[in-house]
């Protein structure tokens, strides 16, 4: 009786290692691709993110306990654009793992499944400027959709086996955020041509998609903390415009970006900058929370 036990644990090991195994295995730079990945995925995939929703990504500290993550990761999916560089290199020389380097298939630069914006001379002297263009595409749900078909080839990739259920996701997700879209154009269409000043250079995408239009930066260089002569410079600049929102990330400070929404008379929007952050558990859920928060 015992040693029937015995095999029966075994097998019951063995099988539940292989079910574990099945799993394609995707970590994100952000959350949002993981979030992405995880509709496209569903029960064939398990998704861990590097960077905390409330966190700068372009300040990351390379913790070993990242590396781990990367080392067991069967795709890797990253922003691109530069907007890692200050970090993930180092992770990934450190979690020796083949399968998820530069031109492998289980790499995924996300960047290169959309239109750049802002494409710029790498002149460092004008702060952080990504010569491939602003890299803070995924707010645009229009590059949701886009991001979601390239993660179902890369699942695919890596898990042959499951090829079409990764393809019928993403279509699935696309359907979903196709009529998302037209609702949330609905409801900017009354707020279009809204002109709005900015902290950093992170909105563009969204703006874009909003019908909204950028008039300025609280920071004089991305990337590079505001002066209050700028802040001055600007608000003097923009004077009589009708500056209606000032919009900036959680993870930046507030103070100057308070004081140039009150002596402008517009409104401060202190945004959701990735799933996860102001109680969104999901892509849509970031999308609709921004497009409120335009609109309100």
């Amino acid at each position: 009786m015992r040693t029937w036990i015995v095999w029966f644990v075994a097998a019951m090991i063995l099988t539940m290692g292989s079910i574990a195994d099945a799993e394609v295995k995707v970590v994100s730079t952000i959350p949002d691709f993981g979030a992405i990945a995880k509709e496209v995925g569903g029960a064939h995939v398990v998704v861990t993110a590097l960077v905390r929703p409330t966190q700068d990504p372009h300040f990351v500290d390379a913790k070993p306990s990242l590396m781990l993550e990367l080392n067991k990761a069967d795709v890797l999916l990253v922003v691109g654009m530069e907007l890692e560089s200050g970090w993930l290199p180092s992770l990934l020389t450190g979690a020796r793992n083949g399968r998820i380097v530069r031109g492998a298939s289980g790499y995924l630069d996300c960047s290169t499944l959309v239109a750049p914006m802002q494409i710029r001379a790498p002149d460092r002297s004008q702060g952080d400027v990504h010569p491939g263009g602003n890299p803070h595409y995924w707010i645009d749900p229009r590059n949701g959709i886009r991001i979601a078909h390239g993660i179902a080839r890369a699942l695919a990739a890596a898990d042959p086996a499951n090829a079409s259920a990764y393809s019928e996701g993403a279509n699935a997700f696309a359907k979903r955020m196709e009529t998302k879209i037209a609702a949330w154009r609905a409801r900017l269409e009354p707020h279009k041509g809204t002109k709005v000043v900015v902290y950093h250079e992170s909105w563009v995408y969204l703006l874009d998609f909003a019908g909204f239009v950028q008039v300025g930066e609280i920071e004089s260089h991305p990337g590079m903390p505001p002066k209050p002569a700028h802040v001055a410079e600007l608000l003097q600049r923009v004077q009589g415009q009708g500056v209606r929102l000032v919009i900036q990330e959680s993870y930046y400070p507030t103070q100057l970006s308070t004081i140039f929404a009150q002596r402008s008379g517009a409104t401060l929007k202190v945004l959701p900058a990735m799933v996860g952050s102001a109680a969104t558990s999901s892509y849509t859920d970031l999308i609709d929370r921004l497009v409120t928060e335009l609109t309100t």
